[in-house]
C-alpha cells in the first residue's frame, strides 16, 4: 500500500522556522520525484518545491526561493521541507506528492497535508 504521511506543521510566528517531513512507503523512492504543494482555502493548489530522485534535483517556487529548503534521504525514505523566515502568506496546509510516468503512464500519490500557520 503506497503512503505519504505529512508531520512537522503547528503554529508559528512570522519570521520563525519549521520543518516538515514526508514518510513515503509502498513504491520504490529513488523512482519518485516528490513535490510539496501547499493550499489555502478558496484558492488552488500551489506548487513550492519538488527534488528529483536520481540526481536530487530541486525546484522552488519564487515565492519560497531563498527561505525554504527540500532535501531527501534516500535510506529513511523521506523528504524533508526546512522553512525559514516564515511569512504569514505562507499559511496554508502543505501536501506531500510523490509522481512518475513510465511509458506514458502517470502514477501520483498524495499525503492527506500538514497545516501550517504562521501569525504576524
Amino acid at each position: 500500500e503506497v503512503q505519504l504521511v505529512e508531520s512537522g506543521g503547528g503554529t508559528v510566528q512570522a519570521g520563525g522556522s519549521l520543518r516538515l517531513s514526508c514518510a513515503v512507503s509502498g513504491f520504490t523512492f529513488d523512482d519518485y520525484v516528490i513535490a510539496w504543494f501547499r493550499q489555502t482555502p478558496g484558492k488552488e493548489r500551489e506548487g513550492v518545491s519538488c527534488i528529483s530522485g536520481n540526481d536530487g534535483s530541486t525546484y522552488y517556487a519564487d515565492s519560497v526561493k531563498g527561505r525554504f529548503t527540500i532535501s531527501r534521504d534516500n535510506a529513511e525514505n523521506t523528504v524533508y521541507l526546512q522553512m525559514n523566515s516564515l511569512k504569514p502568506e505562507d499559511t496554508a496546509v502543505y501536501y506531500c506528492n510523490a509522481v512518475r510516468n513510465v511509458l506514458g503512464r502517470r502514477y501520483d500519490y498524495w499525503g492527506q497535508g500538514t497545516q501550517v500557520t504562521v501569525s504576524s
